[in-house]
């Protein structure tokens, strides 16, 4: 049972995170470019906007994360955690370069501004605390899981289903990085705290699930994708997610962000 392996580990700390990453980097898929885009116009006629809005998003240069991570690293004492942090923008960063890419060999115009991208950045932007910012980060992973499946399907072209591909994969490990510093903030919250806490993250995923699926329901309806599905596919994963963020199904016996582990955990899978 994915619970009971979960309830085996510890949290990563940000050496081990930094060596994840570092080796993620090193060893990522082939995107066959020489084959050009690949895609049909009609295809592009279901998922071109959406793309272009989803590839902004991915494209931050990420300074406000890394000003927050460091004064967070240097609070906690931890400097390895602004590496770690680091490297998951660069991460984030070439998920957006690659979809630029692809962009630019269909002949899709980038986009400069999208609705979702900058209300994303107001949450985000709008408090430094750590928890503001990786909170909504793990909510728009969960539904990046769906939407990348969703655009993997809705397609035909090598390179576009390569690229989703790359970032589905990548983005288990982004869940898990994010809610096990989400869990490291709880850790020591008071009972009545974190189920207040948990109450506004769901209100919140509510916000994020419908303002995605308004944004995107032409491309995720092109991937099979009707609302009840994607409904209950996002909360699926965030389900996982929130149980993944939980202190409960963690051992700490070591301190969490520089303590050896006795054995590499694994990052896990989250449902389909």
């Amino acid at each position: 049972m994915i619970g009971e392996e979960i309830c085996r580990l510890r949290v990563r700390n940000s050496s081990e995170w930094i060596t994840h990453f570092e080796e993620n980097a090193a060893c990522q898929r082939a995107v066959p470019w020489y084959q050009g885009a690949g895609v049909s116009a009609a295809e592009l006629a279901e998922i071109a906007d959406s793309l272009r809005g989803w590839q902004l998003g991915e494209t931050s240069d990420g300074s406000h994360l890394f000003t927050a991570a460091c004064h967070y690293a240097k609070a906690i004492g931890d400097p390895d955690f602004v590496g770690a942090v680091r490297l998951f923008i660069a991460e984030e960063q070439r998920h957006g370069r690659q979809l630029g890419r692809f962009l630019d060999l269909a002949g899709v115009p980038r986009a400069s501004e999208d609705r979702g991208d900058s209300l994303f950045r107001f949450v985000r932007y709008s408090v430094s605390r750590m928890e503001v910012w990786a909170t909504p980060v793990v909510m728009v992973e969960t539904h990046a899981m769906i939407y990348y499946n969703a655009i993997r399907r809705a397609t035909k072209s090598a390179v576009l289903r390569r690229i989703c591909e790359q970032i589905l994969a990548d983005e288990v490990a982004h869940i898990r990085f994010q809610c096990e510093r989400l869990a490291i903030l709880h850790h020591r919250c008071s009972r009545w705290r974190r189920a207040l806490t948990m109450r506004l993250h769901r209100l919140l995923f509510v916000v994020i699930t419908i303002a995605v699926w308004t944004g995107h329901r032409r491309a995720l309806r092109a991937g099979g994708y009707d609302f009840a599905r994607f409904w209950k596919s996002a909360w699926g994963k965030m389900r996982f997610a929130w149980r993944m963020m939980s202190p409960d199904i963690y051992c700490w016996n070591d301190t969490p962000t520089t303590g050896q582990s006795s054995r590499r955990p694994t990052l896990g899978r989250s449902p389909a």
